[in-house]
Formats: C-alpha cells, structure tokens, sequence
C-alpha cells in the first residue's frame, strides 16, 4: 500500500463527479479515508451524491465546476485551497460526446468536446501542478478512453480530445516523473455509463465495464508502494470491444 505520512489525509479532487465513473471513483476514494471534493455542473446532484458519502462516514465536499470555464475552475480551486488545503490527488474525468460522423459532427459539438475533454483537462492540471512540484508530490489521474489510441465509428471528435489529452498527458509525465509528481493514464473501453443511449447499455449490459470496475483501477494504482508507478493502463471488458 502507498505509505501516508501519519495523520495525514490526502485530498482527491474528482471532476465530472454527478454520476458515472467520476462518482464511481469518488466513491472509492472516500472508502480508503480520503477527503473527496465532487465537481461538476449540477450542484444538486453533487450535493446528494456527497451527502449520502458523508451519511457513511466519509468526507466530502461539493464543489460545482464547469471544466470548459477557466473563471468556474479558478473559483473552484479557491475554494477547495480555502476549505481543505492542497489537493493532493486530481482525477480528471469530466467528459462528453456525441456519437455522429465528422460529416454530420456540428462545429458546435466539435468546440464543445474539445473543451471538456481536452482544454479541460489541461486548465485542471494547471490549478493543481504547481503545488504539487513545489511539495514534490500528487497524483493526477486522467480518465482517458480506448478511442484516444483504436478506431471507433463515430467518434472522431471524441477520439481527436482523447487522443490529445493522452498526449499531452505522456508529456507532462516525462517533465514531471523525477519531480514527485505522478501523472497516470487510464484508457478504459466501453463503460455502461450515460454517455451510452439506453438501447445500447440494454443491449450490451452484461458485456461492458461498469463505472466501479474502472474505479476499483484507479484506487488500486494509487494505493501502490512508494517505489512503483503505472503510467498507463487499458481496461477492457472481457469480450473485447462492443
């Protein structure tokens, strides 16, 4: 298990937290006796799910976020600083698609998935990486998917994001590993989660990941010996790809 310095708890923050795989790892994070900050856009949603974590005896603490607005990250690292302290942990997983053709895929979409799956996650790491080098630790875990790396049909705005992210993520692991500072890759596949209409989570129910599968993936990484890293790691469903 990773070695704690004693007494202390380190903070996770987990973007795209309303449900799905960021809720799922939210969750797990809080298990092992994290402190969990949930964001994203539905604060409702956000407080329910953070409410019913601290019903069993974890700590949470909602935080609404919109990935695509520097100005709504800004506000909500000021908040977390002021509330908890330094994050020791961030999981970016905020994320959204369409399933359409590039000929069909609307300029519109186009901006709107690049800004949540890419330029989000770049603006979240740039909150948190400079406490982390200046204290020569954290974790930032990014949420990829297969499509960043295999072909999908419809998906090509989708896999452009993913594809990009992971680079710049495989870069900033490199600038970053000799400085205390890990930077993890998850690429999971098809995950029964909302970004999948209901005809097709019905259909495929019993051959896709489920959101705690990938969580378990996570929590698992992060709680390794001191002296070992995953860079990257690809979760499949047994069947292989839907």
């Amino acid at each position: 298990m990773i070695e704690l310095e004693k007494n202390y708890v380190p903070v996770v923050w987990v973007t795209g937290a309303t449900k799905g795989i960021g809720l799922a790892i939210a969750n797990s994070f809080a298990i092992i006796g994290c402190k969990v900050i949930l964001s994203g856009r539905n604060k409702t949603q956000l407080e329910i799910n953070a409410g019913r974590i601290i019903d069993q005896g974890g700590f949470a603490l909602p935080i609404a976020c919109d990935v695509t607005s520097e100005t709504s990250i800004r506000g909500a690292f000021a908040n977390i600083n002021k509330k908890i302290g330094d994050v020791d942990v961030l999981v970016n997983n905020a994320g959204v698609t369409v399933f359409e053709t590039f000929d069909k895929t609307s300029i519109k979409e186009f901006d709107s998935i690049i800004a949540t799956n890419l330029r989000g996650y770049f603006l979240c790491t740039k909150m948190v990486l400079s406490s982390m080098l200046k204290r020569k630790k954290g974790h930032i875990i990014n949420i990829h998917s297969v499509a960043a790396r295999d072909i999908f049909y419809n998906s090509s705005a989708y896999a452009a994001a993913k594809a990009g992210a992971l680079a710049m993520s495989r870069s900033l692991r490199h600038e970053v590993r000799k400085k205390g500072v890990r930077v993890i890759d998850v690429l999971p596949g098809a995950t029964e989660t909302d970004m999948w209409n209901k005809s097709i989570r019905k259909k495929y129910h019993q051959k896709m990941l489920q959101p705690e599968d990938v969580a378990d993936a996570v929590v698992s990484i992060y709680c390794q010996p001191q002296r070992l890293t995953t860079d990257e790691i690809v979760l499949r469903p047994v069947e292989g790809d839907l």
